[in-house]
């Protein structure tokens, strides 16, 4: 498979607290505006949605195992990409996640996602010790 080369980078660490969620969605938006992706954008505000959920959930299930989460933010002309890292060890299925609970947020997250012709998918760390939730949406 062809990797997507994604020039544009930006990492952000920080603790795993609930001021995370605005931080990341507030750095999102620095860094769309720096990369000159506009705000107005269809995919840009379901986008700032799923990462929101995703850090929620970071904050919520993986604080204890996981002092700090990563954002990843990647982008390239037609495509926007982020990911959320934790240090806990649970791997949650995407696949399936919005034919369930429709009030989960995993479940939203997989929904708008698709709703976007993007992909979703989780990528355990090498030891096993954590995951990145990979979001890649086309613009």
């Amino acid at each position: 498979m062809a990797r997507l080369v994604l020039p544009h980078r930006h990492v952000l660490t920080m603790p795993t607290m609930p001021s995370a969620v605005r931080v990341a969605r507030e750095t999102a938006e620095q860094v769309l505006d720096e990369w000159g992706i506009s705000r107005r954008h269809p995919a840009v505000d379901p986008a700032l949605l799923i990462l929101s959920e995703l850090v929620t959930n970071a904050v919520r299930h993986a604080a204890a195992a996981s002092p700090h989460v990563t954002v990843v933010y990647a982008a390239a002309k037609d495509t926007f990409a982020f990911a959320v890292h934790d240090r806990h060890p649970y791997q949650p299925a995407l696949h399936g996640a919005g034919t369930g609970d429709r009030s989960s947020g995993l479940a939203t997250v997989v929904e708008l996602t698709l709703s976007l012709a993007g992909t979703a998918v989780v990528r355990q760390d090498a030891d096993g010790g954590g995951k990145s939730i990979w979001i890649t949406l086309p613009l």
